[in-house]
């Protein structure tokens, strides 16, 4: 990964390892269910994180004093801590979780308590509770992580713009070993209706991304974490490397508060800087996890995007998006590890939802079926509202 530049020429920073990964989904707890529930194109019937058990994770008091968005994030870092085989506290080690909203859950519930039990009954943690960076200091807290601990809200963005300064900081040898992902819980009643009401969401709640009869989103929540630390650091304590970060890149549309920039101009320069930042080419692109978000205009803006990066290379493309819904700032992470897992087991998860491709997204969707190819790099895209892009190259682990 290039960490800057220096009289015109990039400067070539340390390598960047992915030594653990963590998820919450819908679809249950772990990576490798995630990714195992993937391959099987039929979508859950509900887009919530069921209840599961967090004994682990706390006692009941420190518990009940996180929203449900720390909690998922917490819970996916223990799982990607664990797996990379970390254990000692770290003062150089940073936490960086994003979340698009925060504790959404946590104040709602707390006016409510307000209108029907007077002011003198809110909870004296819900500023705790329901402050953007929770999440993130958690985690810090959990791990003894002393170095940055940040919180990135760049939409749905950010789970993407995480990993990648995440990436950033192992570089620079500013840390040898950071946490990030992102994380979001926000299946509410007022969060769906401001979704709906500006026509985002799918009149069917169907997510069918980059199909011809797409007609908008589904929330879903979760989190997803990744374990990145100097890959030097990892060899020396004898650590099993799942992938390597090689490059990242954040660019803005300028355009408008939620619609995309039609020709797909902020995402493409996106990628190209991203490719550039790894050291790459286009043609070194084995497969796309797209941001894909069933939405007509982003769905369009992105494949558009894509075929003006890559040209007449038809990459196998893929968006989680169809089986999670759209978890927002969780996103990201999430579709991170979902490309560290498509580089280790070198198979492709489909798109479900996906029927029939609109003719005008021209790009071949992976559908129906998982599909088995050789992948050694992979590029992971995330667009947010606000004109946010952000994309991220993950290479297999070839030491």
């Amino acid at each position: 990964m290039r960490i800057g530049i220096h009289n015109g020429e990039p400067l070539d920073g340390a390598r960047v390892a992915v030594t653990g990964i963590g998820a919450v989904t819908c679809v249950g707890l772990g990576a490798n269910v995630l990714f195992e529930r993937l391959l099987d194109s039929r979508a859950p019937d509900s887009r919530l994180v069921a209840p599961f058990d967090t004994s682990h994770l706390g006692g009941p008091k420190e518990i009940r004093r996180l929203d449900p968005f720390s909690l998922y994030a917490l819970a996916a870092a223990d799982e990607a801590w664990r797996q990379s085989g970390l254990e000692d506290p770290y003062s150089d080690g940073g936490s960086i979780i994003s979340t698009g909203i925060g504790g959404l859950q946590s104040l709602l519930e707390q006016v409510t308590v307000l209108r029907e039990r007077g002011a003198n009954r809110v909870s004296p943690f819900l500023i705790p509770m329901m402050m953007p960076n929770a999440a993130a200091a958690a985690v810090s807290m959990r791990f003894g992580l002393q170095g940055p601990c940040e919180t990135i809200t760049t939409a749905c963005a950010a789970g993407t713009h995480a990993v990648g300064y995440g990436a950033r900081l192992v570089a620079s040898s500013r840390c040898s070993v950071v946490l990030v992902g992102g994380a979001e819980a926000v299946i509410t009643e007022i969060s769906e209706a401001g979704f709906a009401n500006m026509t985002a969401l799918s009149n069917l709640g169907v997510s069918r991304p980059f199909d011809r009869d797409r007609d908008g989103f589904v929330m879903g929540e979760g989190a997803g974490v990744l374990v990145l630390e100097n890959w030097d650091h990892a060899l020396a304590r004898g650590a099993t490397i799942l992938a390597e970060v090689l490059g990242a890149a954040s660019t803005a549309d300028a355009h408008h508060i939620t619609a995309p920039e039609p020709s797909g101009l902020g995402a493409r320069s996106c990628m190209h800087l991203a490719i550039e930042d790894a050291g790459l080419a286009p043609g070194d692109v084995d497969h796309v996890n797209a941001h894909g978000t069933s939405t007509p205009l982003n769905d369009l803006a992105e494949s558009i995007a894509v075929r003006a990066v890559f040209g007449d290379r038809a990459l196998p493309v893929t968006s989680v998006k169809g089986h999670l819904g759209h978890s927002l700032a969780a996103a990201g992470a999430l579709e991170a590890v979902v490309s560290v897992m498509t580089l280790q087991r070198q198979l492709i998860p489909p798109t479900s939802g996906t029927t029939l491709v609109d003719p005008q997204i021209d790009l071949d969707v992976v559908m129906d079926q998982p599909r088995s190819a050789k992948i050694d790099v992979v590029i992971s895209n995330s667009f947010g509202f606000g004109g946010h892009n952000g994309s991220v190259i993950l290479r297999a682990a070839n030491q």
